[in-house]
């Protein structure tokens, strides 16, 4: 599985700018996400003391593990430039934004890499707009298409 996407991130949250953050992981967590057993329902990212952690993301226990397998669901630390940091805990401190996984990826030297967006939550009547114009869309393609 080369990348896992957060799809509903998109739905929920107007997304200004992206980051990629490396992950510290143990090895069977590696191991999990290459097989593509993330979840992302409820996770986000946080900030405490100083540095960003992904909350309540779960990657499944790797099958083939041993006794030595990974915890599904605990904290996972971020790793960012320190820049990017005071960048971002600047940011939460406004109104709204909330820091969200975007997705999951493996960079060429084989890292594993999340993509995270400062992100500003959407209303329900947004949510709406914004179906509403994926359909259209879909409907001009559809229009445009025909011999």
């Amino acid at each position: 599985m080369s990348e896992i996407k957060n799809r509903s991130a998109y739905h929920d949250y107007f997304i200004e700018d992206k980051y990629d953050a490396g992950m510290v992981l143990a090895g069977t967590e590696v191991k999990s996400i290459r097989e593509g057993k993330v979840n992302f329902v409820d996770s986000f990212c946080t900030f405490h003391q100083g540095e960003l952690w992904v909350k309540n993301m779960h990657i499944a226990e790797y099958r083939m593990g041993t006794t030595n397998n990974h915890i599904a669901v605990h904290d996972r630390k971020l790793l960012l430039t320190r820049r990017e940091l005071r960048k971002l805990e600047n940011k939460l401190k406004d109104k709204g934004y909330t820091i969200v996984p975007l997705r999951i990826f493996f960079s060429e030297k084989g890292y594993a890499k999340m993509e995270i967006g400062l992100g500003k939550g959407k209303k329900l009547y947004d949510k709406r707009e914004t179906i509403k114009q994926r359909d259209t869309q879909k409907e001009i393609k559809r229009y445009l298409n025909r011999p």
